[in-house]
């Protein structure tokens, strides 16, 4: 019953996404490029809902996220290019012969196993580099984590999180030497270093470094939105707020 409730409200969406396309000038004008931007704004709305643990905003971020996918399928079929069956047709087909562990004879004992069955089977597909899957517009930590995962799903990794924490440490140290020395392009090349270090032991710790920042970000905005409103309610401005009496206002907001 459920399966096609959402059958038949998903017909409806195309309906109304066919009379859009039909009758408004806004949705009549939109084309791959100018949907594109929008996508990728919906697409962190949709992250910030689910961070923020609103699933009414969740639910709702889903549809946009949704209606933008329905979008560029009837864009794609008024070209014929696509259809939005060929999508769920491909999806459905790609989905099965990437789960031979479930519908074929291939076994899988836990997820790691079932991630190096994965890049093992996009190999065969055709991808050149098992990296090959990682957008290269992806954030620059998203996409360290993603590599570093890919990486670990044919074997390319640390035994220990031990070994880990050692490659940090040392890179931390090959940091601070460059910090000392004022070589700003190699002071660069080691904070990349460091951090992808940081990730990468994150990953072994079984942490979320994107999560894990966020939620500082989100803290810290807190924090300082506390003490600016202390600040205005003293009638003082932030030149005449000395940094002792900020600090006692930034301690208050951690107790809060």
């Amino acid at each position: 019953m459920e399966h096609k409730e959402a059958s038949d409200a998903f017909s409806r969406l195309l309906e109304i996404m066919d009379t859009l396309r039909e009758k408004c000038p806004w949705d009549r004008k939109q084309t791959f490029e100018s949907l594109r931007h929008l996508t990728i704004e919906e697409t962190y709305e949709l992250s910030e809902a689910i961070s923020s643990g609103n699933y009414s905003e969740l639910r709702k971020e889903l549809g946009d996220v949704l209606l933008h996918l329905v979008f560029y399928a009837k864009i794609a079929s008024e070209q014929n290019l696509f259809t939005i069956k060929d999508v769920l047709d491909a999806l459905c087909e790609k989905l099965i012969f990437r789960h031979p562990h479930v519908y074929g004879n291939t076994e899988a004992a836990d997820e790691e196993a079932v991630k190096q069955n994965w890049e093992k089977i996009k190999l065969k597909e055709g991808n050149v580099s098992v990296l090959g899957g990682v957008p290269s517009g992806l954030p620059a930590m998203i996409k360290a984590m993603r590599m570093q995962e890919k990486a670990r799903a044919v074997g390319f990794d640390w035994d220990h999180k031990d070994q880990v924490w050692m490659k940090l440490n040392e890179e931390l140290q090959e940091f601070q030497h460059e910090c000392e020395t004022g070589d700003m392009q190699k002071m660069e090349e080691e904070l990349g270093d460091v951090l992808f270090s940081v990730i990468n032991y994150a990953r072994f710790m079984g942490l979320n470094p994107e999560d894990a920042l966020e939620k500082t970000n989100r803290k810290f905005k807190f924090r300082f939105e506390y003490m600016e409103e202390k600040v205005r309610n003293s009638g003082e401005t932030f030149e005449n707020t000395s940094l002792e009496q900020m600090e006692v206002y930034w301690n208050e907001a951690k107790k809060a």
